[in-house]
């Protein structure tokens, strides 16, 4: 259900920012942003160095606020309470349209467009919070914790089911995959994240990441990559 509307009677009691955006290539508009939902272990690899079985197990998600989004370009402060932030570079999926329970023959019906996207972690804070079997947000949506490019649209782009997804660091590669080494595609994760929360307009859905994710230091410098989709680029100040 959407948050009523509000009415002329209604004063909110305090001033919150404007909803982060994202520009769309090639037009003068933005993509407001609702959410930002996570698919994890999506790819084969990844979960065999994260120490995990990479049988197509039913996919998990976690969530980002949309306040962690960064833009393309930015110079990014290296976080706090960790020593060891690690990348995952990702295809972004973002939506136009929600449902419940949607069709997996009907997902991508849902997409407005798609971009690149990190999805920076504290794994020193990860860790720790798994093995006291407690939950791992402040490892995943802490601030400017998602970096992400301009979205192209579907109709620019179609729907992407394969092709080179790579980082580098420094101008050295560290992670390459493709596309087509999801274990879940992007249909079938749209599909089934619906059937455990309504989707909505303005949704994000970052849809894991290939093997060969390690740390970030300060003074690095980060460049992403997906074929057809475009590029991501964002550095940490030196220490």
């Amino acid at each position: 259900m959407q948050p009523a509307a509000e009415t002329s009677t209604e004063r909110h009691a305090i001033a919150l920012a404007s909803p982060p955006t994202l520009p769309v290539e090639g037009s003068d508009e933005v993509f407001p942003v609702s959410r930002i939902l996570c698919i994890g272990r999506n790819y084969a690899e990844h979960a065999v160095e994260m120490g995990h079985d990479p049988d197509r197990e039913p996919p998990f998600f976690f969530a980002k606020p949309p306040h962690a989004l960064v833009s393309d370009g930015s110079e990014l402060d290296y976080p706090v309470a960790t020593s060891e932030l690690h990348h995952e570079i990702e295809l972004v999926v973002a939506l136009a349209s929600g449902g419940r329970d949607v069709p997996s023959d009907r997902a991508l019906d849902l997409v407005f467009g798609y971009g690149v996207g990190l999805d920076m972690t504290r794994r020193d804070l990860q860790a720790a919070a798994k093995k006291a079997g407690r939950p791992w947000d402040m490892a995943k949506g802490f601030d400017e914790s998602a970096p992400c490019s301009a979205l192209r649209t579907v109709t620019d782009v179609g729907h992407p089911d394969h092709g080179e997804i790579r980082l580098e660091i420094n101008g050295e590669v560290r992670q390459r995959g493709d596309l087509a080494q999801q274990i879940w595609s992007v249909q079938e994760a749209l599909s089934y994240l619906s059937s455990l929360v309504e989707l909505r307009p303005g949704d994000l859905l970052m849809t894991g990441t290939p093997a060969g994710v390690g740390a970030v230091h300060p003074g690095d410098r980060l460049a992403g990559h997906i074929d057809g989709i475009g590029d991501l680029t964002v550095s940490y100040r030196p220490a």
